[in-house]
């Protein structure tokens, strides 16, 4: 309550400006930071909860529970700056192997790959082992008609950008459009590279393309 109050401006007139009223005492006393779109009391009770946390996961793991330990390794893992600038593009192209490989990035992929290539198998890997979803959306969660079981749904997933509005729309979406393709054809160069490919930026622009279609049709 004491925070609500805080966070009020009474000596507003809530008749003719209740934002100013019910929100003054926020604006008066927070910035949105640079780092930030937005700022409220969620965000910052989150940055005092990374705080927090930073503390735990830095501490000795000596006694503690398996699921403790997990997140400690995991913790270490993303901090080992030296480690993963050692490892460069390794973990990727052992996860594009697991998927079948890339065709924009992989030597005669129609004839090496494909002839043993299942849509299905290596969906269910993109989501068992990535938590990535492609095409479909799959998950377990509470039976709307019933909340004491749990049901399989199936929906459609997230696109590559946040929204349809981004593969259909001019200006700043536009903008976006162009600078993602050139994302993804910068991504699959540097993995042609890496893997000592032959350089051919018209091809790898023409299958960026064509993969940049295939979203906005299922955007569409």
């Amino acid at each position: 309550a004491a925070r609500i109050i805080q966070n009020m401006d009474p000596t507003a007139d809530p008749c003719k400006d209740f934002y100013q009223y019910a929100c003054g005492g926020w604006l008066n006393r927070h910035v949105i930071p640079e780092t930030s779109s937005r700022y409220s009391i969620f965000d910052i009770l989150r940055d005092e909860l990374e705080i927090i946390l930073k503390g735990v996961l830095e501490t000795s793991d000596q006694g503690d529970r398996e699921a403790f330990q997990k997140a400690k390794i995991l913790y270490k893992s993303c901090m080992n700056e030296s480690l993963i600038e050692q490892r460069g593009s390794l973990p990727l192209l052992e996860a594009l192997a697991m998927v079948g490989d890339w065709p924009v990035a992989s030597a005669d992929w129609n004839k090496t790959k494909e002839p043993n290539w299942s849509m299905e198998e290596k969906l269910s890997i993109m989501n068992s082992r990535f938590n990535k979803r492609v095409l479909i959306d799959m998950f377990v969660w509470n039976d709307d008609r019933d909340s004491s079981r749990h049901i399989i749904y199936i929906d459609q997933p997230s696109l590559g950008m946040p929204s349809r509005d981004y593969y259909f729309n001019g200006g700043n979406y536009q903008r976006v459009r162009e600078a993602y393709l050139q994302f993804m054809i910068t991504v699959a160069k540097i993995i042609r590279e890496d893997k000592n490919m032959s350089k051919d930026d018209s091809f790898v622009q023409e299958e960026m393309a064509k993969v940049m279609e295939l979203e906005t049709e299922i955007a569409n």
